[in-house]
Order: structure tokens, then C-alpha cells, then sequence
């Protein structure tokens, strides 16, 4: 008959082991610090089996080392129970971490049906209309940006015109002394405007589709005198031209600012506004091609003849054309 001894077994952790050798020894803490060189608070966390306040694996083991010569027992017995204590204890941290985190939501069985991509739709459209709406309101009862990059307002030109250029909120009108100008999709525009003799006072407005305006104002002075040739230099030069077989057309404006554009011999010389009293000269061989906004107030002097108007047309004329030999029909 085969027999069975009984062997029993030792429930108590490490940290029950320890507060057991020092309670049957009637030791404090402190004194069981104060010989084994483990500060307190560690032999503390080892009796209770706080073994994630601990320091390294490699300082604990000393500890444990130190504990065990200074009670008298085997140190191998204590540091394989640490280690055996300490897996436990990480892996039931593992696994109440795994438990703590959510489950992934898996996207793959989610079916977009017309009623979802329809209620998307109208959800994209609401916020889009929202923006538009804000934008409207917002150019509604805010007037244009407007900035005159040059010139700046008092300076001294040595000419007969000045090219005003700047920039303006995007599809804005541009105005200059109330003729339209051009704008690129930018919002920046440039133009040549004539200047008479003297202060020139330039308005330049902006206006928004809500009829919003900003308008800034700057005053040019114009200074022929350094800019034009003596009366005998100009008889020479009307000589030589006059031998090149080319013809003169002075242009004018009357009352108001008048934008005008002006080629010569099939090339574009100018394109702006001028001003009243502000004459320009413009030479060609073959002809001289006018465009004006006002064609009532607008007058030329051919091949320096009597001063006579562009066109009886009060709104814009196109393409009025002069030769040597007068206006063409």
C-alpha cells in the first residue's frame, strides 16, 4: 500500500514573511533601517507588496540581500519569491490595462446608405450656405478694401501723366476721377492718368456689388517745364518727322476725367484717364486709332489744324481713325 505524507504548505507572501521575522524579533522599521542601510519607506512598500513604488529590480535585490544576512536566514528563499510575486503582480497590471481600453470600432460592416449620403449632402450644403451667407452679410455692411500703391499723394511728376496703381477687394469696380478701370482677378489694377500743369487732384473709389464705396484721394503736381524740349528743338524735331512722312494728333479732354486708349500704327501708345486741359501728343505714319468713354467731350487737333471734337456720341466711341489725310471714313 502506497503511503502519502501530508507536506504543507507556505500561504504567506513575501511581504507577510518579512513583517513576520521582524515582529517575532520585536524590531521597528527604523531599526531594522538603521542595520540593514534600506531606507524605511522600502522595507515598508516590501511588507505590504507595493512592488510598483520600488526602485530597480537590481537596487531591490540588494535590499533583500541585506535583509536576509541581518535576520539570519536564506537569502535565496526571499529573492525568488520577490521575483515569482513580482510576475504575478505584473501581469494581473497587464490585464486590467487590456480590460481598461476600448474596443476598436470595426468600420468595415458600416453600409453607407442613400439616406446617410443624403442627409451628408444636406449637412455639407447647410454649413457651405452658412459661409456664403456670412460673406454676404459681411460685404453687405462693410465697405471695399482699398490700397493706392503709388503714387504717393504730393509728389512732384515731371510729365504730362502718372500711373496710378493699387490694389482693391476682389470683384470690386475701380474708379478713377469716375472713369471704370480695369481690375484683374486679384483685385490690382494700374493705370495712366494726364495730368495738366500744376496740382492734380486724382480720386480713386472702389465700389462692391452693394454699391459700398472707399474712395481715397491724392493730390499730383505736374512740372512740364523739365519735361518738354525747347520751341526750336521741337521745330527741328516736327522737320525730321515731317520728312519721315509722319503726321501729329493732339488730344484733349473737356470738362470731366475721360478715359481714353490711343494706338498708333496698329500699337497700343496709351490707355487711362486724362484730365481736363491735359493734352497729349501722340505721331504716326499711317494712322491714329481713338477709343474714348466720352466722345462728346473728348476733342483733337490734327497736324496742329483747328481744334475740332472726337464724336457727337455723349457715351463711349470706338476706333475713330485719323490719317495724314484727316479723319478716315
Amino acid at each position: 500500500m502506497v503511503r502519502f505524507t501530508t507536506k504543507k504548505i507556505d500561504s504567506m507572501t513575501l511581504g507577510e514573511r518579512m513583517k513576520k521575522l521582524r515582529d517575532d524579533r520585536r524590531l521597528s522599521l527604523n531599526e531594522v533601517s538603521k542595520h540593514t542601510r534600506v531606507q524605511s519607506k522600502y522595507l515598508e512598500y516590501l511588507e505590504k507588496g507595493l512592488y510598483s513604488k520600488l526602485p530597480p529590480e537590481v537596487y531591490v535585490k540588494g535590499f533583500l540581500r541585506n535583509y536576509a544576512t541581518f535576520m539570519g536566514i536564506n537569502e535565496g528563499v526571499l529573492l525568488k519569491q520577490y521575483e515569482r510575486e513580482k510576475k504575478i503582480q505584473q501581469n494581473i497590471n497587464k490585464n486590467e490595462k487590456n480590460e481598461g481600453k476600448q474596443k476598436p470600432i470595426n468600420f468595415s460592416s458600416f453600409v453607407v446608405t442613400p439616406r446617410i449620403m443624403a442627409v451628408l449632402v444636406g449637412f455639407l450644403l447647410l454649413i457651405g450656405g452658412f459661409f456664403y451667407l456670412y460673406s454676404e452679410v459681411n460685404s453687405f455692411i462693410s465697405t471695399p478694401r482699398l490700397v493706392i500703391l503709388k503714387p504717393a499723394s504730393g509728389v512732384t511728376i515731371d510729365g504730362r501723366n502718372v500711373r496710378v496703381s493699387g490694389v482693391a477687394e476682389k470683384n470690386s469696380k475701380i474708379f478713377i476721377n469716375e472713369q471704370p478701370i480695369v481690375v484683374n482677378e486679384k483685385g490690382e489694377f494700374s493705370e495712366d492718368v494726364g495730368l495738366q500743369e500744376g496740382l492734380n487732384t486724382i480720386t480713386v473709389k472702389a465700389k462692391n456689388k452693394f454699391d459700398k464705396e472707399t474712395s481715397q484721394t491724392i493730390n499730383v503736381n505736374a512740372n512740364y517745364q523739365k519735361n518738354v524740349q525747347t520751341e526750336t528743338v521741337e521745330n527741328i524735331n516736327l522737320e525730321k518727322e515731317e520728312s519721315n512722312g509722319e503726321f501729329e494728333l493732339e488730344l484733349f479732354i473737356g470738362i470731366t476725367p475721360t478715359w481714353v486708349s490711343v494706338e498708333t500704327d496698329g500699337n497700343l501708345m496709351y490707355s487711362g484717364v486724362l484730365v481736363p486741359q491735359a493734352a497729349q501728343k501722340f505721331k504716326a505714319k499711317e494712322k491714329i486709332s481713338i477709343t474714348s468713354g466720352k466722345g462728346n467731350d473728348t476733342y483733337i487737333k490734327l497736324d496742329g489744324k483747328e481744334k475740332e471734337i472726337l464724336s457727337a456720341e455723349p457715351g463711349v466711341v470706338r476706333d475713330i481713325v485719323f490719317t495724314p489725310n484727316g479723319r478716315a471714313l
